[in-house]
C-alpha cells in the first residue's frame, strides 16, 4: 500500500514539473529610444494571468495573446504567450518583475529579468524589423492658422483659416476641441463650412493632405499689437505598426495627439488723422452713398419715406449712417434700420439703410439739406466724401404756417381762462399714521418669542439620528459601498470614449457593489470566495459566471485593442450584471 502511494505522488509531481512557464526579451541591453519585446511563455493553459508592474517602462502595445496547439505521433503540444512591447523611460538597470499565472489551484511564477538601458542609438528603419521604432504622430501632424494679413488697419476685413495638416502615412478619426479661439477686440464672423474634404497642399516643402477646419472673418477694432489667442485640439489618430495580421496587411493602432495653432500677433495700424473729415464714423471699404425720397409732391395727411442707404464693400455693420436734417415744418419719425449684408473671406459686401417717415405739416415748399457720408478709401489710403443732393418737399395743400400759429394761440387764450375758473380734484393721496405700530405685541414678537421652544425638540431628534447613524457601521459601510458602485459606474459612463480609465472605473463600480451586497473587505475579494458567497445568496450561477468573467476582463482589456462597440457592450454588460444579482441577492 505504501509503494502505491509513492508512485502517486512521483507520477503527480512528475505532472508538475511538466509545467512551464517563463518570460523572454527581444534583447537585454537597448537603447533609451529603441522598443522591447516581453514574451511571458507557458506550456498549459493557465488562468488568471497577472502581468507584472513594469516599473521605469512604459507599456506602448499589449498584451497580446497567441495560442498554439499540435499533434504529432499521438502526442499534443500546447503554447500560450502574452506579448507586450514596451518603451524605456530611464537609463540604467531595470528589472522586469514576475509574472502569475494559475493552473490546477497552484500558482506559477516567472524568473525576473534584468535589462541594461543606454543612451540613445540611432536607428535605420527596418520595415520588416518588429522591434523597429513605430511611427508617431508628433512630426506627421499640424495645426495651422493662415492670416490673409498681419497689418491692416482699423475696421479693415483679415481672414484667419484653420487648416489641419497630416501625412498620408496616418488616419484621423475623430478630433475634439480643447481651447476656442479669442477674439479681443476684434469684431469677428464664422463662416460656415458645410461638409469637410481633405485636400492635397504643399506644407514645409512636403506633400501633406489637409482639412481646412474654420474660417472666420475678423475687423480689428482698435490700434496696436492685438492678440489672437489659439485654437487647440485633442485628435485621435491611427498609427500603422511593424507587424502584419495573418493576411500580410499592416496592423494599425490607435492613439491621439494635442495640437495648437499658436498665439498669433496682429500690429494694427490706426487710421490717419490727416484730412480726417468731421462726420466721419468709422466707416472703411469703397461705398456708394444716396438719400431717396417716396415722392416729393404730396398732399395734407400723405406722408413720405426718406431712404438713407450705403453700399460697397467694407465694415458695414460697424459704422452709422448720416442723419437728414428737416425743416420744423415736417414732422419726422424715428428711423427704421435695415441691413442687407451677406460676409464672405473677402469681408462684408450689401447694403446698409435708415428709412425716415415725414409727415408734413403746412402747405409749402420745405428743402431738405445736402448730407455728406465720409469713409476711408483702403485702395488709395485717403478720406472721401459723398453728398447728395438737395431735396424739395412740395406740399400742395393744407394750412399754412401763419394760419396755424393764429389758431393755436386762440385756443392756448382759452384753455389759460377755463383753468383758472376749475382746478382738477387729487385723485390719490398718501396718508401716514399718527402713531407708528410698536414691535411689542405684534405677530413678529410672538413668533420670535417661541421659536427657541419649537426648535428645541427639532436640534435633539436631529441629533439623536445622526448619533444612530454613526453608531451603524456595518450600514455605514454599506450605504458608501453603494454610493462608490453607483459612482464609479457613473464614471465609467463618462470615459466610455476612453478605453483605459473606462475599465478602470467598470471594476472598481463591480468590486464595490459586492462590498455593499456581500459585505466583503477587499481581502476577501477572491474569485472563489465570491462565487461561493454569490450562489449561497441564491444567485442565478450564469449571471455569477458572467460578473466573475467580466471583472477579470477589466485588466485585460486596458491594453488589449478595443472597439468602441466592445466597450458599449461591456457597459451594458455590467448594468444587466448588477441590476441581475440586486434583485437575486
Amino acid at each position: 500500500m505504501k509503494k502505491y502511494i509513492l508512485l502517486l505522488l512521483i507520477s503527480f509531481q512528475g505532472l508538475l514539473a511538466q509545467v512551464q512557464f517563463e518570460a523572454k526579451v527581444s534583447r537585454n541591453t537597448l537603447g533609451l529610444n529603441e522598443r522591447l519585446r516581453v514574451d511571458f511563455i507557458m506550456n498549459v493553459d493557465g488562468d488568471n494571468f497577472i502581468q507584472p508592474n513594469f516599473e521605469g517602462f512604459r507599456v506602448i502595445a499589449g498584451p497580446s495573446q497567441q495560442i498554439s496547439q499540435s499533434w504529432i505521433n499521438g502526442r499534443s503540444s500546447f503554447e500560450k504567450i502574452y506579448s507586450y512591447f514596451l518603451l524605456p523611460l530611464q537609463k540604467g538597470n531595470l528589472v522586469i518583475k514576475q509574472a502569475v499565472i494559475e493552473f490546477n489551484g497552484q500558482l506559477y511564477k516567472t524568473a525576473p529579468i534584468r535589462v541594461t538601458v543606454t543612451n540613445p542609438v540611432q536607428q535605420q528603419a527596418d520595415p520588416n524589423d518588429p522591434n523597429a521604432p513605430q511611427i508617431s504622430a508628433d512630426n506627421n501632424i499640424y495645426l495651422v492658422a493662415d492670416i490673409s494679413k498681419t497689418n491692416p488697419y482699423i475696421n479693415e476685413p483679415i481672414t484667419v483659416v484653420y487648416k489641419l495638416y497630416f501625412s498620408y502615412n496616418i488616419g484621423i478619426t475623430n478630433w475634439r476641441e480643447l481651447n476656442k479661439p479669442k477674439y479681443n477686440d476684434f469684431w469677428s464672423q464664422n463662416i460656415d463650412i458645410k461638409q469637410l474634404v481633405a485636400e492635397e497642399g504643399m506644407f514645409k516643402g512636403q506633400r501633406y493632405r489637409f482639412v481646412t477646419l474654420r474660417k472666420t472673418v475678423l475687423y480689428p477694432q482698435k490700434s496696436g499689437r492685438l492678440k489672437i489667442e489659439p485654437l487647440a485640439l485633442d485628435i485621435d489618430v491611427q498609427l500603422p505598426t511593424n507587424r502584419r495580421d495573418m493576411f500580410g496587411r499592416v496592423m494599425i493602432t490607435e492613439g491621439n495627439k494635442r495640437v495648437s495653432a499658436g498665439t498669433k500677433t496682429i500690429n494694427v495700424k490706426a487710421l490717419p488723422e490727416a484730412g480726417k473729415p468731421e462726420g466721419f464714423t468709422g466707416a472703411v471699404g469703397n461705398f456708394d452713398f444716396k438719400v431717396t425720397p417716396t415722392k416729393t409732391n404730396l398732399k395734407n395727411g400723405e406722408s413720405l419715406d426718406l431712404v438713407v442707404s450705403v453700399s460697397g464693400k467694407g465694415n458695414l455693420k460697424l459704422f452709422d449712417l448720416p442723419k437728414p436734417v428737416a425743416p420744423n415744418a415736417l414732422e419726422m419719425y424715428d428711423a427704421v434700420h435695415k441691413e442687407n449684408v451677406d460676409t464672405g473671406l473677402s469681408g462684408m459686401t450689401g447694403k446698409i439703410s435708415d428709412s425716415y417717415t415725414i409727415v408734413p405739416q403746412y402747405k409749402g415748399k420745405y428743402p431738405i439739406k445736402p448730407m455728406q457720408f465720409s469713409y476711408f478709401d483702403l485702395s488709395s489710403g485717403t478720406y472721401k466724401t459723398l453728398t447728395s443732393e438737395e431735396i424739395l418737399i412740395n406740399v400742395l395743400d393744407g394750412p399754412t404756417a401763419t394760419q396755424a400759429v393764429a389758431s393755436n394761440a386762440g385756443a392756448n387764450k382759452n384753455k389759460i381762462e377755463k383753468s383758472e375758473q376749475f382746478k382738477f380734484i387729487k385723485l390719490k393721496t398718501k396718508l401716514t399714521p399718527l402713531q407708528p405700530n410698536d414691535f411689542f405685541g405684534s405677530l413678529w414678537y410672538y413668533v420670535l418669542l417661541l421659536l427657541p421652544f419649537i426648535a428645541l425638540p427639532i436640534v435633539v431628534l436631529l441629533r439623536r439620528r445622526k448619533e444612530a447613524l454613526d453608531g451603524d457601521v456595518t450600514g455605514n459601510r454599506i450605504r458608501m459601498n453603494n454610493r462608490l458602485a453607483k459612482k464609479y459606474l457613473s464614471e465609467a459612463k463618462k470615459q466610455i470614449n476612453n478605453k483605459e480609465p473606462f475599465y478602470v472605473a467598470l471594476e472598481k463600480a463591480m468590486h464595490n457593489f459586492l462590498k455593499a451586497k456581500l459585505h466583503l473587505e477587499t481581502s476577501e475579494m477572491s474569485k472563489d470566495n465570491i462565487q461561493e458567497l454569490l450562489l449561497s445568496r441564491n444567485a442565478n450561477p450564469e449571471v455569477v459566471t458572467d460578473f466573475i468573467a467580466l471583472t477579470e476582463n477589466c485588466e485585460f482589456a486596458r491594453y488589449a485593442p478595443a472597439s468602441s462597440t466592445s466597450i458599449q457592450n461591456d457597459f451594458d454588460k455590467a448594468v444587466v450584471i448588477i441590476s441581475e444579482l440586486e434583485k437575486q441577492i
